[in-house]
This record gives structure tokens, sequence and C-alpha cells, in this order.
């Protein structure tokens, strides 16, 4: 009773705070600052439970017999930190405005954290001294409370062709040279390629396909996950990453059929959503042009999926947040359900604690509230993605 009695002051305090500054502000023409994405946590005001499944993560050293992925976590560390070392994250950097977290603090953490990752055998030595040693800041979520909503996304394995036939025909497009002098808001999905996704060599793409997808709503799902690799007929595979987007924000194909009544929110995955339009084709015509944003791609030559800070991305070690609010390149700790296949091969919900690499960003990913896991390459990788949509708690640690 005492500690809800604290919480509610202290919200309410926090309200008062809020509007005392508004008032003031205004009442002396400045500007209002916004309330900070991430707050530094002390372990001690956390519950028992969260500070008992912080920094713990069982993965890295496998659980239940299974392996463990500790290299892959290092790799995807070593990634942001040649991030970190780069122009581009000075520049990012000179541009973030949460207090206390710099460049240099954020490749200090990283570098240590490293350290701890080598030279620990067991996951509570590695948790010991994260605690000891690291402060966590907490983002604020999408409530304010902490409440971060996940979802994921991959990298899927598609057929296509380098040229136009009659089983492929819907291309993916490479960035129009004259981009920079349309006027904006740009064309919309609808005026560039049509409500059948097919009339986008009449106008302002012509000439510009770079590879042909025999299925529409696969062509589609490319441009929300950003990046594919494709199968060619003549055995050879190529892929393609994003290479830029028109100024109009991502709207969720699937929320829209919600809106309609076509399903519930709860029953919202992609295995849902391929199946609906593969039963209904004919509503791709009406619903894929409601994202209105457009992707562009390039050929990355076989490179592995890359993320927004121009590195690879890993599967279950790195994540998509707004770049605007999350530090780029940190270490982040995620504790959220994430899909796992049981013995009987069946996805199941399985409560994790995982630290993670904050690599990558997406048009959907907006706020302190939303974080998106990238799952890996291929059929599993994309099932697995299409199940989470979970709620949790997003931190990032870094050194006192």
């Amino acid at each position: 009773m005492n500690k809800g009695r604290w919480k509610l002051s202290k919200i309410f305090r926090y309200q008062l705070l809020t509007i005392a500054c508004c008032v003031l502000a205004i009442a002396f023409n400045a500007p209002v600052m916004a309330v900070s994405p991430l707050q530094p946590v002390s372990l001690t005001q956390l519950s028992a439970s969260e500070s008992e499944s912080i920094a713990f993560d069982a993965q890295v050293w496998g659980v239940e017999g299974k392996p463990g992925d500790k290299a892959s976590l290092l790799k995807s560390i070593d990634y942001s930190l040649g991030y970190l070392d780069s122009a581009a994250a000075a520049n990012a950097y000179g541009r973030y405005q949460v207090a206390g977290i710099t460049r240099d603090r954020v490749r200090r953490s990283l570098d240590r954290f490293r350290q701890l990752v080598v030279n620990s055998t067991t996951p509570s030595q590695l948790q010991a001294s994260v605690k000891r040693e690291f402060v966590f800041y907490k983002s604020i979520g999408k409530d304010g409370q902490g409440t971060v909503a996940f979802t994921g996304y991959f990298q899927p394995i598609y057929a296509a062709s380098r040229t136009q036939t009659a089983e492929y025909r819907y291309p993916l497009y490479r960035v129009p040279p004259n981009i920079a002098s349309w006027p904006k808001p740009h064309p919309t999905r609808l005026e560039l390629e049509g409500a059948d996704a097919l009339q986008g060599s009449k106008g302002l793409l012509r000439g510009l396909e770079l590879v042909w997808l025999r299925d529409r709503f696969q062509a589609f799902l490319i441009h929300v996950q950003g990046s594919a690799k494709l199968q060619l007929p003549d055995g050879d595979v190529m892929t393609v990453g994003f290479a830029g987007k028109t100024s109009h924000s991502y709207t969720g194909v699937g929320r829209e059929l919600v809106k309609d009544g076509k399903f519930t929110l709860e029953q919202l995955n992609l295995p849902k959503l391929t199946e609906y339009f593969a039963n209904f084709p004919e509503e791709m015509n009406k619903y894929l042009p409601k994202n209105q944003s457009f992707v562009f791609f390039r050929d990355t030559q076989g490179s592995p999926a890359i993320g927004s800070l121009g590195v690879p991305v890993t599967a279950e070690r790195s994540i998509a947040t707004d770049k605007s609010l999350m530090p780029p390149g940190a270490l982040a700790l995620i504790s959220t359900k994430l899909p796992y296949p049981n013995a009987e091969g069946k996805l199941e919900q399985n409560q994790v604690n995982r630290y993670v690499l904050d690599q990558d960003t997406g048009g959907a990913i907006k706020g302190a509230g939303r974080v998106d896991v990238f799952m890996g390459t291929g059929n599993l990788a994309g099932d697995r993605a299409g199940f989470i949509n979970s709620t949790g708690e997003l931190y990032y640690p870094l050194l006192k």
C-alpha cells in the first residue's frame, strides 16, 4: 500500500512539475523541453522480479541443452564498435539530446561489456559484473510508464528474376536520380505504381526496375522488411537492401484490415495477413496502397542484411528503434516474449531477457515505445518475426 501511494504521489508531482514548466516556458517565450525518452533507474528501485531479470541473459551460454550464441553477440558488438568509430556516429551523437549519453560513454560501455562477456563463464558472473559497473537507462515506453511494444522483422528469401517475364511481373525499383527535385509531399504508392502495382513503367519509375518478383505480396513485404535474399532462375542468389524512400510515413496494412473488421488485433500476425491476401488477392488493390510510403532498393552484392547504421544486423541480437530518441549502436537489454519452436515444431512464446545492439530503424518504429527485433533470414525467421506482438521493457546499460 505504501508503495502504491508513493507511485501515485510521484506521478502527481511529475505532472505538476510538467505543467509548471510549460507555464514558465510560455511566460518567457521559451521552448518546452520534452520528457527524456530514457530515464536512469537504480536497481534498488526495481521490483524483485525486475531486479532478478535485468542483466540476466542465459542465451549467451545456452539454455536447456541448446547451444548459446556468444559468438554472434560478440560479432554484433564488434559491428557497433566499428560504427561508433565512424564519422557517421560522430554526426549522429552531435545531434543526440539525452543528457548523460554520449558517443564516448556508449563506446566505453560497449568495450567494457565485451570484455565481461569474453571473461565471464556463467550468466550469474556476467550479471553480477554488469550490476556492479553499469547503470541502466530505461525507456519511458509508449505510456510514460516503461511499456514498450515489440514486433519482429526478418530478411525474406523469395524467387525473383532480373528480367521481366509473364511469371515475374512485380518490380522493385532503384532510387530515382532526380528524387531530390520531386515536390513534396512525394507521390503516393498508388500514384507511383497504380492500384495493381503494375503501372510503374508508365510514370516516374520508368526504367528504374531493379528486379521482378512473381508474388505481389512478397514484393510488398520487401518494402516493409527493407531487405531480401532473392533466388534467381539460373540458380544465382541476389541480395537487395534499402536505398531510400519517399516522404510519406509508413502505414500498417494489417491495422487497416483490423479497422475494417477483417480480423481482430489479437489475430494480427504475418501468417494471417499472408493467408488473407492469398485467399482474397483482389483486396491487395484496396489495402496495399493505404501504405503510401514507397521504398527503393539497391543490389547489395550478396552482403548480409544491413541496418540503418550501415552495419550488418544479427539474428536476435539487433533491434530497430527510433533513432531520434534512442542511442545508435548502443548496447541494450530487452525483456519481452519471443516465439520459439517447441518439441512439436509449433511456435510458442517464451519470456526472454536478451542483450542486443541498437543498429537499425524503420518507418513504423516511432516513439519511445516501439522496438523491432531482427529475427534472421528465411522462412522460419519470417514465421517467428510474424508472431511477435508483445509488450516488455527496454533498457540501455551504460558504465557508471
